[in-house]
């Protein structure tokens, strides 16, 4: 086998493990609780952790990684990085405690897998467009974008199939694969570029940006969080210092490596029409695409599949089933996309992929709330297309805009954007439907459940629900309505059989909820649609398609 497809064929597979590790734990979450022994709704920080972790530690990575790699060795990182994963992978599986340290456990065990994500993240770019010929990068670099779309989605469904068994599956699963990988590494890839030993680490630039955007991404994580009277934490004194730390630290980055010898990231990449264009892009795709694919999965899970006779322990499975279509989308055109960006650039093909996926949101907006699904499954599968289309070409433009020396930093600083465009996109998001929620959801829940003969301060109390924990309860896979009941306590004790019956219905709480969440999920459509055009009117201003302006070397070489 040639080496070019030993490169992206292992490349590849961890970059799918790695992407499936960061949805797997979303619907698996009732079951990983259960099996510490933990409620969800009393520890609501570690259930954050868990989620967020992962990804916030692997953002934060990306960038001093890839620059790390460029000195030392992309493939010696990357091999190190898959070793890591698969002992973050064999830790978690085999979680020795319950309670609040087996929580605590799972969250550092979840950071070193975050800490391997980082290296396989930040160097499989590199190593792919090492070792291929520019006229073939765009379907190789297609394939493996690919596979972390694919696996985002992968993890959904992996995740509630194999949390029905065993909780510790959820972790098992990665195991075999992570050793298998990590050997075939070790064994087989090999340096494609110039090891530039005589340069320095850039510590303050790495301290700047690592701390920085560690702030800013734990404060969007907590101000998801109520505070005080609040459902939401923004006015956390904490969140607000984190969020202006952070984004001063991430202000200060640029200046500190414009006066550096060895900078973390060669900011002067940024001239090239191409790589500032496409990472833009990849920034605002990404804000688009995060958010919302969580909100149609509670969509999906709180709403639509309980009117159709899901109960809310099968829901998240079955969302994660209902969500393949964009799946196949993706699958039929990034390496087409990719390989027809080889010959034609990719100015209009990432052009074209971001108003289809613009147009796809728009379309969602005229779906009632009861809707036929093969009308919701093929704009899914519509804007799995586009984002086929777009990711491919976009990914090759960026890459073949820098010099070999870069890639590695550039690797890292494309998937960063990436990362952390869909980390800040779930808090806008989420922020968008609560925010919206909490105006429109307490008359229409507390109305409702007058409607069913319950005594006003019964009704009342329902009205004083905070949305946030009713939409957590659905995307947990729990009735919300049962959760309440159990906060109210004494007082639900009063209701009558007939009452506590219509209420526990499963169509119940969708009914009641339907009219505000549509209303909200519309504002959030609009807003991700906004997001996808903007994106296209950054990948039209790129340039043609331009040779590379510094060819990879072929042999492997080392400065001393």
């Amino acid at each position: 086998m040639q080496y070019k497809w030993v490169a992206l064929s292992n490349t590849t597979i961890g970059t799918l493990m790695a992407s499936i590790d960061m949805s797997i734990v979303i619907i698996a979450l009732p079951a990983i609780f259960n099996g510490i022994q933990i409620d969800p709704f009393t520890s609501f920080q570690y259930m954050l952790w868990i989620m967020f972790g992962y990804s916030i530690v692997t953002a934060v990575l990306l960038v001093t990684f890839g620059r790390l790699s460029d000195i030392y060795g992309r493939v010696k990182l990357y091999n190190l990085g898959f070793a890591i994963f698969t002992a973050g992978s064999i830790l978690l599986a085999i979680t020795p405690h319950t309670g609040d340290l087996g929580a605590i456990e799972l969250i550092v065990f979840r950071i070193i897998q975050g800490v391997g994500a980082a290296f396989l993240f930040s160097n499989s770019g590199a190593i792919i467009t090492d070792a291929f010929p520019e006229d073939e990068r765009g379907k190789a670099l297609g394939i493996n974008q690919l596979s972390f779309l694919a696996g985002s989605l992968i993890g959904l469904v992996l995740g509630g199939v194999l949390a029905v068994i065993d909780w510790r599956l959820v972790f098992l699963v990665s195991v075999p694969v992570g050793v298998i990988g990590t050997a075939w590494s070790y064994w087989k890839l090999k340096e494609q570029h110039i090891v530039r030993k005589k340069q320095k680490i850039d510590l303050w630039g790495n301290i700047c940006f690592a701390a920085g955007l560690t702030l800013v991404l734990l404060g969007i994580t907590y101000g998801l969080t109520p505070y005080g009277a609040s459902s939401m934490g923004w006015t956390n004194p904490w969140v607000v210092g984190s969020l202006l730390g952070g984004t001063a630290l991430l202000v200060a980055f640029p200046i500190i490596e414009t006066r550096v010898a060895d900078p973390m990231f060669n900011l002067s990449l940024f001239k090239n029409r191409n790589f500032a264009s496409g990472n833009i892009a990849t920034l605002l795709s990404s804000l688009a695409r995060g958010g919302v694919m969580i909100m149609l999965v509670v969509l999906l899970q709180g709403i639509w599949l309980p009117l159709h006779g899901f109960s809310y322990e099968d829901a998240p499975f079955w969302a994660g089933i209902y969500m393949i279509p964009m799946t196949i989308g993706v699958a039929l055109t990034g390496p087409i996309s990719g390989w027809l960006s080889d010959k034609h650039g990719a100015r209009t093909l990432a052009t074209a992929g971001m108003v289809i996926s613009g147009a796809s949101f728009l379309a969602f907006m005229l779906l009632p709330v009861n809707f036929d699904y093969a009308a919701f499954a093929i704009i899914l599968f519509i804007m799995g297309l586009g984002n086929g289309i777009f990711m491919s070409p976009n990914m090759a433009s960026v890459m073949n805009s820098c010099p070999a020396e870069n890639r590695g930093a550039a690797s890292g600083m494309r998937s960063t954007l990436q990362n952390v465009g869909q980390t800040i996109s779930q808090a806008i998001f989420f922020s968008i439907i609560i925010i919206a929620l909490n105006a429109s959801l307490p008359p229409a829940l507390s109305s409702a459940v007058a409607d069913t003969g319950a005594s006003p301060q019964v009704a009342e109390s329902f009205g004083q629900v905070p949305a946030s924990s009713a939409l957590f309860a659905a995307f947990l896979g729990y009735n919300p309505i049962d959760t309440i009941l159990q906060a109210m306590g004494s007082l639900s004790s009063g209701l009558s059989a007939t009452t506590l019956g219509v209420l526990q219905e499963p169509a119940f709480f969708p009914n009641a909820i339907s009219s505000p969440f549509m209303s909200a999920l519309m504002i959030a459509f609009a807003f991700a649609a906004a997001l996808c055009f903007a994106a296209a009117a950054c990948s039209a201003l790129r340039g043609p398609k331009t040779p590379q302006p510094c060819k990879a070397k072929t042999e492997a070489a080392v400065e001393h």
